[in-house]
C-alpha cells in the first residue's frame, strides 16, 4: 500500500514483498516449522511487483514566501496531468533540496493524486559578522568567503566558508585556529551569520631533526635551510613558522648543498612535519642518505663550433681533474662557456654537460659539449614600458647597435649601464629572443619606470649635526630626457646650506655631460670643552661650480670642473676679540690668521675608471678616480691639490659582498709661508673623522693643539702649589686639519634571512685604517718662563710637569702693562694711569698685569695609521634611513678622539 506522505528526511516508501503462498505465517513464540523436504541449493529470487504509474490530478505549492510557485516547480519533473511513482516523488524531493533554496520539503496527497509540495525556505542572510579576528582583518577574510548579505543561507556554504577561513590562518602558520559558526534568527526569515574565531598562536618550528647524516652536523645542515627554529637567535626572522612550500624548498637546498660538496648520490628519503598535540609547534624530521663523495675525473670540451679550440677551452676551465665534485661549479662552467660563445657572436650556443659516473673509483668525468651554432647578429632592439622616458635615453646606454654581431659581454655591460641610471625596476635584464632567421636575435628591453621625482621634507637627529631639518626637491629624469634638476635647503645647529643644481648627461645629444651648481653654505667650526661643543670660527661660502665629463673609452672618463667661491671667515668678537682685535690668547693664533674674506678661483680635472655593475648599490666591479685641482686662476687663494679614490667590489657568493675602498689626498700652497704657521689656510685643509672614519669623533684624527690650564701659585711660600687641570672637561682641543691624508676600508656585507631583507636590514663588518698629517708646527701662542730656585735650577710641579710663571702682558710696542688697583683698568704706567708711558697721571701703585700660565701642546701630526674595527647596520626603517656603527679603535695617536657608537636617522613628515 502506498504511503500518503513523502518527507525529505525519511527513506523512500517501498511496497513490501508479498509472502510466499505456501508458507503460513508462524504464531508468536511457536517454533519454526520443519521443512517437509530438504531446501534447494539456491533459492529462487522473489519477484517484486512493478508499481504502476498513477496520474497527477493536481499539483500545488504551499509555504512559499519569496519564491514563486512556478520557480519551485521548475526544479522538479512533476507536472499536472503526468503520472508519478514513488521513485519520481523521491527524485523531486532530492532536486528541490539540491537547489539550496529550501530548508525542508514534503510532498503529500500521494493517495489521491492531488499532490501538495510543502516547503520551508532557507533564510536570507542579513549580515556576516566576524568576531575575534585580530591578525586577519575583515576585508582579507571577505575576499575569500562566499557568504554575503542578501544571499540564501545554507549549511553547506557555512561549512565551506569555515574551511576557507581556517585555511587562511594556516597560510599564516596558525594551525591552532578554530572557527565556530553561529546563526542568529531574525524576523521575516532572516539570519545573521556569526563566525566566532579563535586565532590561536602562530605555529612555530620547535625542532628540526636530521637522521642519517654522518659527514655534516645537524647544525651545519640546519644553517643551509630556509626554515629556522624558533629561538632568540632567529627573533627577527619570518622563517620560523611552518610552511609546506618551504619544507619542499629546504629539501632542494639540502640536495644542492651536498652536490656542491661532492656527494652526487645524496637523496632525502623522507621529510615529515608533525604538529604537536597543542597545535602550537611543528617538529620536522628529515631522513637522508649521504652516499659516497666523488671527485672530478677527466674534464674535456667537445665543441662543434669550428672557431673554438677544445683543448684550450678545457685548459681555461675552473674545474680540474682531482678536485672534489661540485654541481655549482658545473653550472658556472656551463655559463662561462655560454658567455664565451656569446662573446664570439654565438648567442644561442647550446652547452650541455655530459656526466660519466664511476661508482667504483668515485669519480665524475665531465665532457662539455658545445653544439653547432650560427654566428648571430642583432636584428633589432625593442624598448617597451617607457611611458615617460624617451627611447634615446635608453638606447644611448646600449653598447651594441642593430646590425652588430651579438656579444654577450657588451649586452651585459648595456644592462649594467641601464640599471645604473636608477630610472627603472631593480634587477632589470635585457631579454634575448629569436629573430626572423636562425642567425638573427632580438634584444628586448622591457622597462618598468620608477617615480623619479622626489619631494622630501624631513627632520632628524644625528650624532654629528644634532637636530637636522631638510627640504629638497629633485627630478632625476627631468622631462624624460635623463636630466637632473635639484634644489635643497639644509639646516642644523652647526651648518646651513642652500643649493640649486642641473645636469645634462648628453649635451646636444653628444657624449658630453655638463652640470652646474649654485650654493651658499654656512658652517660653524667647533671644538669640545669637556662634553660641551663650542663654536670656534664661522665660514660662509657662496659660489658656483661647473662640471663637464667626456668618456674616453667604455670605462674611462675625463672630467673637468671650475669653481668660483667666496669664503668669509669670522670669529665671535665678544668671545675672541680684545679691543677690536682678534686675541690669540682667546682664539689661538691659527684661528686669528684664518679670519678674512677671500675669493677662490679653482680649476680641476679628474680621470675616472668605472666598471661597477651599479652606481646605486654595487656588488661587483671597480671604480678609480685620480684628480688634481689648481686654485689661483684669479682670486686670492693659491694652492695645488691632488686626490685619489678607489673601490673594488666582489660578490663572494651566498649574498655576501666584499669591498675594499681607499682614498687619499695632498694639498700644497703656492703662497709664501708665514713664520710659525702653515701656508695652507685652515679652511682649505683636509679633515678626518666621523662620519668617514668610523670609530673616531668628528675631526677626531690628525694634528691638533691642546691647551691645558694650570691652577695654584708657582711662587707660594713653602713651594709651588701649581698643578695641571687634567681631564677632558678642562682641555681646549682645536683640530687644525692636515695637508695629507689616506683612508682605507675593507668591508663585508652579510646577508640576512628573507624577513630581515624585507625590513631593509643590511649589516656589515669592517676594518679601517687611515691618517691625517703634514702641517707645519704652529708657533706657540705665548711662551711662559719656567720657575727656578735660588741656585737657578728649573723647578717642577708634583706631577712632574715644569712650573711655569705668569707672563706680564705687553702693548703693541712691547711695553709692560699694569693693573690700576680698584678699577681693573690696564695701563703702561707703573705709577698712576695713562694710555702711554709719557702720559702717566696719578700716584697709584699699580701691579703687573699678567697672563695665567698654561700648557700648549701640538699632537697628532703623524703618518702612522690609526686602525679601527667594528660592525654596522643600514636599515630602511619606517622613520627613514638609519645607519648605526659600533667601532673599536685599536691604534690611535696622542690627541685623537675616539667614539664607540655613531648613528644617523631621519624621518619624513
Amino acid at each position: 500500500m502506498l504511503s500518503g506522505l513523502a518527507h525529505a528526511q525519511t527513506a523512500p516508501a517501498q511496497t513490501p514483498p508479498a509472502p510466499a503462498p505456501t508458507a503460513p505465517a508462524p504464531q508468536a513464540g511457536a517454533p519454526a516449522p520443519q521443512a517437509a523436504a530438504p531446501a534447494p541449493q539456491a533459492a529462487a529470487p522473489v519477484p517484486v511487483p512493478v508499481q504502476q504509474p498513477r496520474p497527477i490530478r493536481s499539483l500545488r505549492v504551499e509555504g512559499a514566501q519569496r519564491l514563486e510557485p512556478e520557480t519551485v516547480l521548475s526544479y522538479t519533473r512533476l507536472r499536472a496531468g503526468d503520472t508519478f511513482t514513488n521513485e519520481s516523488v523521491d527524485q523531486a524531493i532530492k532536486d528541490l533540496l539540491a537547489s539550496e533554496l529550501l530548508a525542508d520539503v514534503e510532498i503529500g496527497g500521494l493517495e489521491t493524486g492531488d499532490l501538495v509540495i510543502r516547503i520551508r525556505e532557507n533564510p536570507v542572510i542579513n549580515r556576516v559578522i566576524y568576531e575575534g579576528n585580530k591578525r586577519l582583518k575583515n576585508d582579507k577574510i571577505q575576499k575569500e568567503v562566499k557568504l554575503a548579505p542578501r544571499q540564501i543561507f545554507t549549511r553547506t556554504a557555512v561549512r565551506a566558508d569555515v574551511a576557507r577561513i581556517i585555511e587562511l590562518y594556516r597560510r599564516q602558520g596558525r594551525f591552532a585556529a578554530n572557527v565556530e559558526p553561529k546563526m542568529v534568527s531574525l524576523d521575516q526569515n532572516r539570519v545573521d551569520v556569526v563566525f566566532e574565531i579563535s586565532e590561536g598562536p602562530k605555529s612555530k618550528v620547535r625542532q628540526i631533526n636530521i637522521i642519517g647524516n654522518e659527514v655534516f652536523s645537524d647544525g651545519k645542515l640546519r644553517g643551509e635551510m630556509a626554515t629556522k627554529t624558533a629561538s632568540l637567535m632567529h627573533l627577527l626572522s619570518s622563517n620560523t613558522s611552518y610552511d609546506q612550500d618551504r619544507l619542499a624548498y629546504d629539501q632542494q637546498k639540502l640536495r644542492q648543498f651536498y652536490l656542491t660538496e661532492g656527494y652526487a648520490d645524496f637523496r632525502v628519503i623522507s621529510a615529515v612535519a608533525e604538529l604537536t598535540p597543542d597545535k602550537k609547534d611543528f617538529i620536522i624530521t628529515y631522513v637522508v642518505e649521504e652516499g659516497p663523495r666523488y671527485k672530478f675525473g677527466p674534464v674535456t670540451v667537445d665543441s662543434a663550433i669550428r672557431d673554438f679550440d677544445d683543448k684550450r677551452l678545457a685548459t681555461a676551465l675552473s674545474i680540474k681533474e682531482g678536485q672534489w665534485y661540485n654541481a655549482k661549479a658545473v653550472e658556472d662552467t656551463v655559463e662561462q662557456l655560454s658567455e664565451t660563445a656569446g662573446a664570439f657572436g654565438y648567442a644561442f650556443a647550446d652547452v650541455r654537460p655530459d656526466f660519466q659516473r664511476d661508482r667504483e673509483k668515485l669519480t665524475m668525468s665531465m665532457n662539455f659539449h658545445i653544439g653547432e651554432s650560427n654566428r648571430t647578429y642583432i636584428e633589432r632592439i625593442d624598448i617597451t614600458g617607457n611611458r615617460q622616458t624617451q627611447d634615446k635615453v635608453i638606447r644611448r646606454e646600449f653598447r651594441v647597435a642593430e646590425g652588430d654581431a651579438f656579444n654577450t659581454f657588451l649586452v651585459k655591460r648595456s644592462q649594467d649601464r641601464i640599471n645604473s641610471l636608477g630610472y627603472f625596476q631593480d634587477k632589470f635584464e635585457i631579454e634575448r629572443k629569436e629573430g626572423s632567421a636562425p642567425d638573427r636575435i632580438v634584444l628586448a628591453a622591457n622597462v618598468e619606470e620608477r617615480p623619479n621625482g622626489e619631494l622630501t621634507l624631513s627632520a632628524g637627529f644625528s650624532s654629528l649635526e644634532r637636530f637636522i631639518l631638510q627640504a629638497s626637491i629633485r627630478q632625476r629624469n627631468f622631462r624624460g630626457m635623463g636630466q637632473t634638476v635639484s634644489a635643497s635647503v639644509d639646516y642644523s645647529s652647526y651648518s646651513k646650506s642652500v643649493e640649486l643644481g642641473f645636469t645634462e648627461p648628453y649635451l646636444f645629444d653628444t657624449n658630453i655631460a655638463l652640470g652646474g651648481t649654485l650654493f651658499r653654505q654656512d658652517y660653524n667650526a667647533f671644538n669640545y670643552i669637556g662634553s660641551d661643543r663650542s663654536t670656534t670660527y664661522s665660514q660662509v661660502a657662496t659660489g658656483f661650480q661647473l662640471v663637464a665629463g667626456l668618456p674616453l673609452t667604455e670605462y674611462w672618463t675625463l672630467s673637468g670642473r671650475y669653481t668660483l667661491r667666496q669664503d668669509d671667515v669670522t670669529l665671535d668678537e665678544s668671545s675672541f676679540y680684545t679691543n677690536g682685535v682678534c686675541d690669540p690668547l682667546k682664539a689661538g693664533r691659527y684661528y686669528c690668521e684664518a679670519v678674512g674674506n677671500r675669493i677662490t678661483s679653482l680649476v680641476g680635472v679628474s680621470l675616472i675608471y668605472d666598471s661597477l655593475n651599479s652606481r646605486l648599490r654595487p656588488t661587483r666591479g671597480q671604480r678609480m678616480s685620480v684628480g688634481a685641482d689648481f686654485a689661483g686662476l684669479g682670486g686670492e687663494v693659491k694652492y695645488a691639490r691632488a686626490r685619489f679614490e678607489g673601490a673594488k667590489y666582489w660578490n663572494v657568493g651566498s649574498g655576501f659582498i666584499f669591498s675594499v675602498t681607499g682614498e687619499g689626498g695632498y694639498i700644497h700652497s703656492l703662497e709664501k709661508a708665514r713664520a710659525g704657521s702653515d701656508p695652507v689656510r685652515i679652511t682649505d685643509r683636509f679633515y678626518l673623522g666621523e662620519p668617514q672614519f668610523r670609530g673616531f669623533d668628528i675631526r677626531g684624527v690628525g694634528p691638533r693643539v691642546q691647551r691645558i690650564q694650570l691652577t695654584g701659585d708657582p711662587l707660594a711660600p713653602g713651594g709651588s702649589t701649581q698643578a695641571m687641570v687634567t681631564g677632558d672637561d678642562n682641555v681646549i682641543d682645536d683640530a687644525l686639519g692636515g695637508k695629507a691624508y689616506y683612508l682605507t676600508k675593507a668591508e663585508l656585507e652579510i646577508p640576512l634571512g628573507a624577513g630581515a631583507a624585507e625590513m631593509g636590514l643590511r649589516p656589515s663588518i669592517f676594518v679601517m685604517a687611515g691618517s691625517l698629517f703634514g702641517i707645519t708646527r704652529p708657533a706657540k701662542t705665548i711662551e711662559f718662563a719656567q720657575a727656578t730656585d735660588s741656585a737657578g735650577k728649573p723647578l717642577f710641579n708634583k706631577d712632574g710637569s715644569p712650573t711655569l710663571l705668569p707672563k706680564q702682558q705687553t702693548d703693541a710696542s712691547n711695553n709692560p702693562l699694569y693693573l690700576v688697583p680698584g678699577t681693573g683698568a690696564v695701563t703702561p704706567c707703573s705709577v698712576g694711569y695713562g694710555t702711554a708711558l709719557n702720559n702717566c697721571v696719578g700716584t697709584s701703585i699699580n701691579t703687573a698685569a699678567t697672563i695665567p700660565p698654561f700648557y700648549e701642546t701640538f699632537v697628532g701630526d703623524t703618518a702612522k695609521p690609526r686602525i679601527s674595527v667594528g660592525f654596522g647596520v643600514n636599515w630602511n626603517s619606517p622613520f627613514g634611513p638609519l645607519r648605526i656603527d659600533i667601532a673599536k679603535v685599536l691604534v690611535k695617536a696622542d690627541g685623537d678622539d675616539d667614539k664607540l657608537v655613531t648613528f644617523n636617522v631621519g624621518t619624513q613628515f
